[in-house]
């Protein structure tokens, strides 16, 4: 099964030199499996605030071994409607949350990632956390 980076997972590991952390070693693994996915808000959340083009032409470049999963009004409705249920029930959360949650259910995909908001998400919502 294929698995949603976050975009706090992908900058943990891009900042660190060591390699031998979880997270480094969880993605090495899926990157040699074939099974990491992404979304264009997340590409471009990466992209984001890096100033020097010689940095962020090389991010550009390492990130375009991974294509981007095709987003559909579908995604966008269960989006809202991901929201609409947490919000009801006191979780605030961002829309790119939602938008990888709904992708992620949507495509039957994992997610993986370092934020605890998706723990509170998957008390109320079908998604699947890697541990």
């Amino acid at each position: 099964m294929k698995v949603l980076i976050d975009t706090c997972v992908w900058s943990e590991v891009l900042r660190r030199k060591d390699l031998n952390n979880e997270f480094s070693q969880k993605l090495s693994v899926l990157i040699s499996d074939m099974r990491v996915a992404i979304i264009g808000p997340i590409r471009q959340e990466l992209l984001s605030g890096i100033s020097d083009h010689k940095q962020f032409t090389k991010l550009k470049n390492h990130l375009d071994a991974f294509k981007d999963i095709a987003l559909k009004t579908e995604h966008f409705i269960k989006a809202a409607e991901f929201s609409n249920i947490c919000r009801v029930r006191g979780i605030q959360g961002s829309t790119i949350d939602f938008l990888i949650c709904s992708v992620s259910v949507t495509e039957n995909l994992l997610i993986l990632t370092t934020d605890k908001d998706f723990d509170n998400y998957a008390q109320h919502l079908p998604i699947n956390l890697v541990k």
